[in-house]
């Protein structure tokens, strides 16, 4: 809306303190020494998502007549958000928060009845999205994994990498070209996406290969070989695939965003705290300038990071335009996340290195926001083109 002068206001909204008491309820039960053990043994934080999808979590933004919660993506953000900022990582289930509004938006309505009810209670995990593939990278127009229609079945055949908690979850959104690149008029036209059914998939045309990373991100290297989806499977139209694609970047930005802000939030609070009990020359460290600046620094970045999220969750949120606002805010406050993780280890001096403070782990955790579900650099490009309407650089 606006106020007489035309200048844009904006309602943020209520900041969720119940969603926030309720999240740091969870979490208490999942100490540092929980996620030590599990990134140390790579293992998959069961216990700790099982809690999230009872206490309604991850069906938070699924609508209530489907079983969810209804809420906004400003309330999202705030679970994603408190997640984080109390130590956890969100990183094995946050997918299950917005991978589910591609079928929402563009599925069928038998399909949105049949299945959103049960991943809103957990019996269904919709937490895998198969598109990024080895050779193609961000380029997701020339994609090579085909799905070739015979009869009512489509036949895949391909190559996905960093595809994420496959091994963890029921279901996964797959993209592929049901239409040669050379066949189409233009190279966004011929991509469909398919509801792949893991249980009947691996094994049968799927295999699925582990991808040991610097991080206990649960992420694979998919093969398709002859993998037979039925048609009813396929979500929306075909071929309008890369328009259901791109419908869903701007949630999934602007919650990367809040995750980012949780991360460094918690890395400052660590910071800050250790910075108030060592002692060395005979007074707390944080009592010098050069520790407590660059600290300083990072809360108020992270503060306009979050702010930034914000004002993308409340366009999404009204309907309003919101990609330059989701991708400005996944770029600033994974950016100012990152620093203040550095910032982190660098209070922290040697003992930055020792997992007993894990500062490390939020250092290695951090990266991933910087890097998808798109890079940095590609933000910059959206932004020169679609903000600063410069020409197209690729």
């Amino acid at each position: 809306m606006t106020d007489g002068a035309g200048m844009t206001q904006m309602d943020l909204g209520a900041d969720y303190q119940d969603i926030r008491d309720g999240v740091r309820k969870v979490c208490e039960d999942y100490p540092l020494e929980y996620w030590r053990e599990k990134d140390e043994i790579a293992e998959y934080p069961t216990e700790f998502v099982k809690a999230m999808t009872e206490a309604g979590y991850l069906g938070a933004l699924i609508p209530e007549e489907y079983g969810g919660a209804g809420l906004p993506i400003r309330a999202g953000s705030v679970i994603l958000e408190e997640i984080h900022a109390n130590g956890s990582s969100a990183a094995a289930c946050h997918a299950q928060m917005y991978i589910m509004g591609t079928l929402l938006r563009h599925g069928s309505e038998d399909q949105r009845r049949h299945y959103l009810p049960k991943i809103a209670n957990g019996s269904l995990r919709l937490q895998a999205f198969g598109v990024t593939e080895p050779t193609t990278g961000t380029d997701t127009t020339q994609m090579k994994t085909m799905a070739v229609r015979r009869g009512d079945r489509y036949i895949v055949n391909g190559q996905k990498v960093w595809i994420s908690r496959v091994e963890h979850s029921d279901l996964m959104l797959l993209v592929a070209r049901t239409t040669p690149l050379e066949e189409v008029r233009k190279k966004t036209e011929g991509l469909s996406v398919l509801l792949v059914d893991l249980k009947d998939a691996i094994g049968n045309g799927m295999t699925v290969t582990p991808i040991r990373a610097m991080i206990n991100h649960a992420t694979t290297e998919v093969f398709f070989d002859n993998l037979e989806v039925p048609v009813e499977n396929r979500i929306g139209e075909e071929g309008k695939g890369f328009r259901y694609l791109l419908d869903g970047l701007n949630p999934e930005r602007i919650l990367i965003a809040a995750e980012a802000v949780g991360i460094g939030r918690n890395a400052v609070d660590r910071a800050a705290r250790y910075a108030r009990e060592r002692v060395v020359f005979g007074r707390p460290i944080g009592q010098n300038q050069a520790i407590q600046h660059p600290l300083a620094r990072s809360w108020a970045e992270l503060e306009a990071g979050w702010l930034l999220a914000m004002k993308a969750a409340w366009a999404y949120d009204a309907g309003q335009p919101s990609g330059a606002a989701a991708n400005a805010a996944k770029y600033f406050a994974s950016e100012a996340a990152f620093t203040a993780c550095e910032r982190a280890v660098m209070t922290h001096g040697g003992m930055g290195y020792a997992k007993e403070f894990q500062v490390e782990r939020l250092l290695r955790e951090v990266l991933i926001p910087r890097i998808a579900p798109v890079s940095q650099e590609m933000v910059l490009c959206y932004l020169a083109e679609r903000v600063l309407d410069l020409p197209r650089s690729y």
